[in-house]
């Protein structure tokens, strides 16, 4: 049975692979739409498992987007390299707990390995602690987590063992433009989000360096700075040599939230937008963006591997942990189970390469600065950021009428960007992160945004 029911999902993904480069990028049915296709009453019997597989495709088709393509613009998000994708389907397929050694000793060893390659690709520090969680959202939560027993343990305080309502305050500092996700962590470890010391940041969105030197100097005792490279918006990255080398010498812990910009370290050509990266004490990162693996991937990687260890670990008689020299998953992560979501890493490094992957960075890179090269062109439209990665800024004329060019984008499906707000202008956001894009798809899309302006400005 299980050969049949394997071979027609393999069937259907590849008929959906096969077409995604030519699908209306977005999700072409509402919500009531989706809901009668796929809903119903509670079904009381069973099916036949190859026919309801036919029937999923067939309905849920309407409502994917085409994200996997490489016309989608939106939220960071790459597609999955294909290796990576049939390296996921043996992740699901052999079914591996990675919580422990003894549960996966192949999968143990693959972290390990994969590790080992990550840091060295990187150029971080070759003993850090590596954790593989969903998302950079659970890699913010994990370095913080760290951090926290860190800069409480210089203090004396053992937070795992003593909690937070009797400890020393912690100082939390981050930029202007620190991304949700790390505020979203540290609430989650117990600092509010009204706790945090903001610091300004320039007009690309860096923390000003000689600001944070004056937020520092206003208080004592144990403090953590989040950092950031690669802003969600501009690309743009935090100056982090002058930002360590002034909160070490208070002691304090310098995190970085490098969701997709810390992958710039990858490609010699960008190493410079993160100069100085390698002297921070933890960072988060996504693979499931400029790594372009499947969802959900994210690392937290933190140079000193003992706070690492100390603020996720867990013991008990029957988890049966090994020798110190045997990885143990839950040393690393927030999870007890875990699937082996390294396994499509351990495929694409060893099919691609360092240089491979650093390829796909660059290309995103000089993608982005063709999309606003075309874009910039045309009158009335302007390139609001500097275009340093794979992020770009476009405002056309007016926020109603920039409003209106996202919304027909998004409708007439050539390709797909969202919109935000950046310093009071609303802008389309667009984000060049897939492995596919080519030069024809970038000219493409910037011809049909340029369309749907010019409709909306009744050019």
């Amino acid at each position: 049975m299980h050969r049949s029911v394997l071979e027609a999902a393999c069937r259907i993904a590849n008929q959906y692979l096969d077409t995604v480069v030519e699908r209306h990028v977005g999700g072409t049915a509402t919500r009531a739409q989706l809901f009668a296709a796929l809903g119903g009453a509670l079904p009381s019997g069973g099916s036949d498992p190859v026919a309801m597989l036919e029937q999923l495709a067939a309905q849920a088709d309407p409502g994917l987007v085409a994200s996997a393509g490489p016309r989608y613009f939106g939220f960071v998000t790459g597609g999955a390299v294909p290796i990576s994708v049939a390296a996921d389907w043996l992740a699901a397929a052999w079914d591996q707990n990675t919580s422990f050694f003894i549960m996966s000793p192949a999968v143990s060893v693959i972290e390990d390995i994969v590790s080992g390659w990550l840091l060295e690709m990187l150029d971080l520090p070759r003993g850090a602690g590596v954790g593989f969680v969903t998302g950079a959202h659970m890699a913010n939560f994990t370095c913080l987590a760290a951090a926290r027993h860190e800069v409480l343990h210089r203090a004396g305080w053992n937070v795992e063992a003593q909690g937070l309502q009797r400890a020393p305050r912690v100082r939390v500092i981050a930029g202007e433009e620190v991304h949700v996700s790390a505020i979203g962590a540290l609430r989650y470890l117990g600092f509010g989000s009204e706790e945090i010391e903001i610091v300004p940041a320039d007009g690309q969105g860096r923390m000003r360096a000689d600001a944070l030197e004056v937020t520092l100097a206003r208080g004592e005792g144990p403090t953590i700075v989040c950092a950031q490279v690669g802003n969600v918006n501009t690309g743009a990255s935090d100056p982090i040599e002058p930002i360590v080398a002034s909160a070490h010498a208070r002691g304090a812990w310098v995190h970085v939230d490098g969701a997709f910009g810390l992958w710039a370290a990858a490609a010699p050509e960008l190493r410079s937008q993160v100069r100085g990266i390698a002297t921070a004490d933890s960072w988060a990162t996504d693979a499931h963006k400029w790594l372009n693996v499947p969802y959900d991937s994210g690392l937290a990687i933190v140079a000193d591997a003992a706070p690492h260890r100390a603020s996720m670990s867990l013991k008990a008689s029957y988890l049966q942990r090994g020798t110190d020299e045997e990885r143990v998953g839950t040393d690393w992560v927030p999870e007890s189970s875990r699937r082996a979501r390294v396994l499509p890493l351990y495929a694409l490094i060893r099919t691609l390469g360092h240089e491979g992957i650093a390829d796909i960075v660059r290309r995103n890179c000089a993608l982005a600065r063709r999309m606003a090269d075309r874009l910039r062109k045309e009158p009335g439209v302007t390139i609001l950021n500097e275009v340093v990665l794979n992020q770009v800024l476009v405002h056309f004329q007016s926020n109603d009428i920039t409003r209106d060019v996202i919304s027909r984008v998004q409708a007439e499906g050539t390709c797909w960007a969202g919109g935000a707000t950046w310093q009071n202008a609303q802008v389309m956001r667009v984000s060049v992160s897939n492995w596919s894009t080519t030069d024809d798809d970038i000219d493409r899309s910037a011809d049909a945004i340029v369309q749907c302006y010019r409709a909306a400005a009744r050019i």
